[in-house]
């Protein structure tokens, strides 16, 4: 059966809850873990429950359903999910709450076997390759009132024309390929999501069409590894339809970029040792897309980096970043970092450190290093002592915090462009927004101004948030 097909029957099994629904109205409440690719599956989740008459509450103990999209790169989801399974037992066993697990942790067996050995009570398990069958599944939980486990190794297909519900109106983000190639030792991503396979270059631009054409401003693209867009495609080739003149990440810029109605472009994450001219060109002469690029370094020691397999040296990102910074004007950049991988010594950490004072980065995602079951990093046999990784996270902390002190300085007194995102969370007499380099602002301002670009004047710093007012 084609992909087609396969949404055609899974429309047919909406339709059917739709029908059971219809009288009860039931809710469900959902809980997303990990990055943006499982916040954009969840909005697909949602989509498709909404259309068969659930309704989204926030406190899982309102809920009829709920719903767990797993992220199993850090181990601390782990404990998340089986904290909140503890919890869900005693509403389960009141109100009868059906209970469904998906996302990348169920790809994992021990995890799945966890699950089915401590907490029996869970009604669902569906995987990264199945999410587009959640409507059979829940039918077959409503219908037969008994388990049902969805999970498969093989790799998955693109599936077009899910529902989707949207977290914003004003930002969206679209995935355009998924899975990995690049089995970096310490991630299990490429186990659990499958090696590469992009979406064709028309279905991409219709998706970012139809979004400007409901008011949507701000586009991010989601990869694992965008900068590697349609390249196993090619090399392969696997046929794929090339839809104006799209047939790279480079192009899929260009041609994004002449979307009437959106205003900005971002994307995540491209792999340093992918990252081309053409695409640094792209960045430069598209006006859309942000000059902010995050540009993953994961440790600034060569060392490090082989044991990593990440395919770079520490002088071939600084050279990298050096072309970058002389190709691009305005270039801002973002990165993560992970602090004591196995055999990680002194001196590889002190050259992480001489990285970010040379780079200057706008932003660092810091992570210590977290054994994931699966991956060849979990092998080896010189871990980190946990007491050492926290002394250098702490001094890695120290250093990123007095880094952005300094660049948020050069923010006071200049004008920045901002698209106005909605209400501060902690303040809801101002708004808030984010400059191209991604930097949260606060201001006063009517909600009129929500979802427009405006000019502000950056008044104070305060360290993860700019303050400015309306020029």
């Amino acid at each position: 059966m084609n992909t087609k097909n396969e949404i055609e029957e899974q429309k047919q099994y909406i339709q059917k809850i739709k029908e059971i629904n219809q009288v009860q109205k039931p809710k469900y409440s959902i809980f997303t873990m990990g990055c943006q690719l499982n916040e954009n599956d969840s909005e697909k989740i949602c989509g498709m429950l909404e259309e068969m008459e659930y309704k989204k509450v926030e406190n899982f103990k309102d809920a009829d359903l709920v719903i767990f999209n797993t992220c199993c790169v850090r181990e601390n989801a782990e404990d998340k999910l089986f904290g909140k399974l503890g919890e869900l037992k005693k509403i389960k066993e009141e109100k009868g709450t059906i209970i469904a697990i998906g996302g990348c942790m169920m790809q994992e067996k021990h995890i799945t076997d966890k699950i089915k050995e401590s907490y029996p009570f869970v009604d669902l398990l569906f995987g990264t390759h199945t999410l587009h069958k959640l409507p059979e599944d829940l039918y077959n939980v409503l219908d037969q009132k008994h388990k049902q486990e969805d999970i498969i190794d093989i790799e998955g297909k693109i599936y077009e024309g899910l529902p989707i519900k949207r977290d914003s109106n004003i930002k969206a983000s679209v995935t355009i390929m998924n899975g990995c190639n690049n089995f970096c030792s310490y991630c299990i991503v490429p186990y659990v999501r499958g090696r590469e396979r992009s979406r064709e270059p028309k279905d991409i631009i219709e998706e970012v069409k139809e979004l400007a054409k409901n008011g949507y401003k701000e586009i991010t693209l989601l990869g694992q590894n965008v900068n590697s867009y349609l390249r196993v495609e090619r090399e392969k080739n696997i046929p794929f339809e090339e839809y104006q003149g799209v047939n790279s990440f480079a192009t899929l810029l260009y041609a994004i970029n002449k979307i009437e109605g959106i205003e900005r472009i971002r994307f995540i994450s491209p792999h340093p040792k992918d990252f081309t001219d053409d695409v640094i060109k792209a960045i430069r002469e598209c006006d859309k897309v942000c000059k902010l690029v995050h540009l993953p370094l994961q440790a600034g020691s060569t060392k490090v980096l082989k044991d990593m397999n990440r395919k770079y040296t520490k002088e071939q990102y600084l050279h990298l970043v050096k072309k970058m910074k002389e190709e691009i004007p305005n270039l801002t950049l973002s990165t993560d970092i992970i602090v004591g991988f196995p055999g990680e010594t002194d001196e590889d950490f002190k050259d992480t450190l001489d990285v970010i004072e040379k780079v200057g980065y706008e932003q660092v995602y810091m992570f210590i290093y977290s054994r994931r079951v699966g991956t060849p990093g979990d092998k080896m046999e010189n871990q980190i002592p946990d007491d050492i990784k926290h002394k250098r996270f702490d001094r890695l902390k120290q250093l990123v915090e007095n880094k952005i002190y300094e660049n948020n300085q050069n923010y006071i007194g200049t004008t920045q462009k901002i698209l106005v995102e909605g209400k501060s969370k902690n303040n809801e007499h101002t708004l808030t927004g984010r400059t191209d380099s991604n930097k949260v602002v606060i201001f006063e301002g009517n909600d009129s101004l929500i979802g427009k670009m405006i000019s502000i004047k950056i008044l104070s710093q305060h360290m993860w948030y700019l303050k400015g007012e309306i020029i």
